[in-house]
C-alpha cells in the first residue's frame, strides 16, 4: 500500500515524496489508515525505529485548521532531543501546508518559547515539565487542543511525569482524541489509556518488549577489570563504526567519552548535565557523520532520531528489559541493518537469557577481538581504501624524483613500509598486547573509585538494584551521579558510593525506618576474594511483572520511582507494608546531578507520609517472620552489631493481575 492510498492529502504526498518516503512503515500503515477514517483513540504500540513520527504526526497534520491561529495538537515528549526531532519532522511533513509548530523545552529560553506561542501555532510539541510550567504562568491554553499525542508514554512514566502528564491532560477537553505510542506497555502506561481514552483502538508493529529484527545481536563477556579495553577493541576492529556506546550514569558516560577523545577516537558525550546548547552541538555533529562514537545515557539518548548508526554498544547492561529495547532501537532504523553488542560479565549471563526469553532475539556469544585480529582487520581496511583511491593527474609531475627514490626499494617492502607509516600508532599499542581475560577470578566488580557499602534490606523486602539507588537518592539525599553498582541479597544488599563521599553517607545512615526496624547502612572493610554460595541476583526489573501477588494491577509501590503514587498496598504473603519507611530527619536532596534526570518522588500517596522515627528497641520486632532466624554469611564491616534483623519466609509465587485493554491483535500478549 502506499501513502496515497491511504487517504493523505496532496500537500503531505509532496512533502512525503521530497522527503524520498515511498512505501511507509508497518505502523505507519495500520496507525494512518485507523486515524484517517475516524474521530477515535489510539493505541499503538511500535517499536523504535519504525516510524512512529510519521505515523501520527501525518494525520494530525491532516486534521488542522490552518486558519485557525491556536492550538489545536499537543505532542508530549519525554526528552529535549525527541522534541526537538518530533517538531523538525513536523516542519518537514508541512512543507506544502501552512500549519506552524512550537517545541516547548526545558534548558533552552522560555521567553522565545512564550513568543513563539503568542505570534499563534497550531501544534505544540513539549517536555511535561516545561510545558507544566507554560500552563500554570498562563501562558498557553489547551482547551482548543482537539488531538493530544503522548509518544514514548512508557519513558515519561519512568522519569517521574505522571503528575504532570495527569494536569496537562486535564487542562483539555473530554471530547479531544488521544493517541498514545509506546515501545512497552507497562501498567501505568495502561493506566492513562484507561483514565483518558475512550474504546480505543488498539494497534501493533510487534510485540511488547519485542526488539527490531534487522539487528543482530551480540554480546561479549569480558572481566569487569578489562571492560574499557573490551570497549576500544570492539571499536577497532568495526571499521567505519558509527555507533552510539551506552552507560548507565552521567559521571561514567563523560569519563568513557574523556577516555576514548585522550585515546584518539571521534567520541563525545550526551547526558543531562549539559546544558541545551551542548547537547544540540553534540547531537548536530552526531547527525552530520561528524562525530563517529557518541556515549550516552538511556535518558538523554530517547531523540538519537539517526538512520545510519551501525552499531550500539552496551558498557554496561541496563537494569530494566524496557531500557535494552530503546537502547538497541537506535539502530537499524528506516529499515536498515544494525548490531547490538553488549559487554557482559561472567556473572551476568543469566541476564543475556532473560533477554531472550523476555525480548525474543537471538543472543550470539563472540570474542574479544584479539590483538592479531585488530591488526589484520586494520591493515586490509587500510590496503582496500589505498587500492581504490584515484590517482591525481597531477601526481605525474612529482613521481619521478620518487622513482629514483624508491628503485632500489622491492614492491613487498615498499607496501610494509607505507603499511607501517599509517599503523604505526595502532602497531605500537597492539603489538605486544594478549588477549583479554573473560572468565576466572572474582567476577564483581572491584572498583578503586568507590566504597562499598552494606545495608540490611534485600530481597526479601521485595528490593531491585534500581530500588535500592531509589531510595538512597530519594529518601536519604545520596547523589544518583555518585552511585555505582548494587548487589541484592536475600536479606542485606551491598552498594558503591564514590570515595570521599564517607562523612555524607555516615551522617545520613541512621535516619530511616522501615516497618518499625532501623535501616542500617555501614561501610565494608575487606572484600573477599571469591564469592561464596549464593548467588542471589535481582535480574532485570520489569516494572509490574514480578512473581508475587499485589493489589493494584502490579503497579509497584515500594522503592519504584513514580510507579503508584495512588498508594495501593502490597498483598502478600509477609503483611501489608503499611507505614513503610519513616524519616529521621534525613538529608535534603542533592542539588547535584541526581535532580537532572529523576522527579520528586515523595507527593502525596502513601509513600509521601514520612514521620520522625520514634524510640524502639534493638531487638528482632514480634509477629514478622516466624521464630526462624539466620545469620547471612556477608562482608566485615565496620561495625559488628549491625545484624539482618530478620529470618527470611517463602514468599509468594502468584502473578500479578494486569488491567487488559482488550487488545484486539493477539500477538500482543504481556
Amino acid at each position: 500500500m502506499s501513502f496515497r492510498e491511504l487517504g493523505l492529502e496532496e500537500s503531505l504526498l509532496n512533502a512525503v515524496t521530497d522527503l524520498g518516503f515511498e512505501t511507509p512503515t508497518i505502523i505507519q500503515e495500520k496507525a494512518i489508515a485507523a486515524l484517517l477514517s475516524g474521530k477515535h483513540d489510539l493505541v499503538g504500540l511500535a517499536q523504535t525505529g519504525t516510524g512512529k513520527t510519521a505515523a501520527f504526526g501525518l494525520p494530525l497534520l491532516q486534521s488542522i485548521d490552518a486558519d485557525a491561529k491556536k492550538v489545536q495538537g499537543l505532542i508530549l515528549s519525554p526528552t529535549r532531543e525527541l522534541c526537538v526531532q518530533i517538531a523538525d519532522d513536523l516542519t518537514k511533513f508541512a512543507k506544502y501546508k501552512k500549519v506552524k509548530n512550537v517545541a516547548i523545552y526545558g534548558g533552552a529560553s522560555i521567553e522565545k518559547q512564550i513568543m513563539a506561542i503568542k505570534k499563534g501555532v497550531q501544534i505544540v510539541v513539549a517536555t511535561p515539565g516545561r510545558l507544566n510550567d507554560l500552563i500554570k504562568r498562563n501562558v498557553i491554553d489547551l482547551s482548543d487542543v482537539k488531538i493530544a499525542v503522548l509518544d514514548e508514554a512508557d519513558e515519561m512514566l519512568n522519569m517521574g511525569f505522571k503528575d504532570e502528564l495527569d494536569f496537562i491532560l486535564g487542562q483539555t477537553t473530554d471530547t479531544k482524541q488521544t493517541w498514545l505510542f509506546s515501545a512497552t506497555m507497562p501498567s501505568e502506561v495502561r493506566r492513562i489509556a484507561s483514565s483518558y481514552m475512550t474504546n480505543p483502538v488498539e494497534i501493533s508493529s510487534g510485540q511488547a518488549n519485542k526488539t527490531n529484527e534487522n539487528i543482530d545481536h551480540q554480546f561479549v563477556v569480558v572481566n569487569h577489570r578489562v571492560r574499557y579495553e573490551a570497549l576500544k577493541r570492539v571499536l577497532d576492529f568495526n571499521t567505519d563504526i558509527f555507533a552510539v556506546v551506552f552507560c548507565r550514569t552521567k559521571i561514567e558516560t563523560q569519563e568513557v567519552a574523556d577516555k576514548l577523545t585522550k585515546d584518539g577516537y571521534n567520541s563525545d558525550a550526551l547526558h543531562g548535565d549539559l546544558s541545551q546548547a551542548q547537547r544540540d552541538r553534540v547531537m548536530a555533529k552526531f547527525r552530520d557523520n561528524t562525530l563517529s562514537i557518541l556515549v550516552a545515557t538511556d535518558v538523554a539518548a530517547r531523540g538519537i532520531d539517526v538512520n545510519d548508526v551501525t552499531h550500539v554498544i552496551h558498557y554496561q547492561l541496563p537494569e530494566e528489559v524496557e531500557n535494552y529495547t530503546h537502547r538497541s532501537g537506535r539502530t537499524a532504523r528506516a529499515g536498515k541493518k544494525g548490531i547490538s553488542i553488549a559487554l557482559v560479565g561472567s556473572k551476568d549471563r543469566y541476564k543475556v537469557t532473560q533477554l531472550e526469553r523476555i525480548t525474543g532475539a537471538k543472543f550470539t556469544e563472540i570474542a574479544p577481538p584479539s590483538a592479531e585480529e585488530i591488526c589484520e582487520k586494520k591493515l586490509v581496511s587500510f590496503g582496500v581504501e589505498l587500492k581504490t583511491t584515484p590517482i591525481d593527474a597531477s601526481m605525474d609531475r612529482y613521481t619521478s624524483k620518487l622513482n629514483e627514490m624508491f628503485e632500489e626499494i622491492s614492491k613487498e617492502d615498499l607496501i610494509k613500509k607505507i603499511a607501517s607509516s599509517q599503523m604505526k600508532q595502532l602497531l605500537e599499542y597492539y603489538g605486544n598486547k594478549k588477549d583479554l581475560m573473560t572468565e576466572g577470578g572474582d567476577e564483581r566488580p572491584v572498583n578503586k573509585d568507590y566504597d562499598r557499602y552494606f545495608v540490611n534490606l534485600g530481597k526479601l523486602d521485595d528490593l531491585t538494584p534500581r530500588e535500592l539507588k531509589e531510595l538512597l537518592v530519594d529518601h536519604l539525599g545520596l547523589n544518583a551521579d555518585l552511585l555505582g553498582n548494587a548487589e541484592i541479597k536475600d536479606s542485606f544488599s551491598f552498594f558503591e558510593y564514590k570515595k570521599g563521599n564517607v562523612e555524607a553517607v555516615e551522617a545520613v545512615s541512621d535516619k530511616l525506618e522501615y516497618n518499625e526496624r532501623a535501616v542500617r547502612i555501614e561501610l565494608t572493610k575487606d572484600r573477599p576474594k571469591q564469592r561464596s554460595g549464593g548467588g542471589d541476583r535481582g535480574g532485570f526489573n520489569r516494572g509490574g511483572d514480578r512473581k508475587f501477588d499485589r493489589s493494584g494491577g502490579g503497579d509497584r509501590g515500594g522503592f519504584g520511582r513514580d510507579r503508584n503514587r495512588g498508594g495501593d498496598s502490597r498483598s502478600n504473603d509477609r503483611g501489608p507494608r503499611s507505614g513503610g519507611f519513616r524519616s529521621n530527619g534525613g538529608a535534603p536532596r542533592s542539588e547535584g546531578g541526581a535532580s537532572n534526570d529523576r522527579r520528586d518522588s515523595s507527593r502525596g500517596g502513601e509513600r509521601g507520609a514520612y514521620v520522625p522515627a520514634t524510640p524502639r528497641s534493638e531487638s528482632p520486632r514480634e509477629g514478622g517472620r516466624g521464630s526462624e532466624t539466620r545469620s547471612p554469611r556477608r562482608e566485615s564491616t565496620t561495625s559488628t552489631s549491625a545484624s539482618s534483623d530478620r529470618a527470611p519466609r517463602k514468599r509468594s509465587t502468584s502473578t500479578s493481575s494486569r488491567p487488559n485493554l482488550g487488545l484486539r491483535d493477539s500477538s500482543l500478549t504481556y
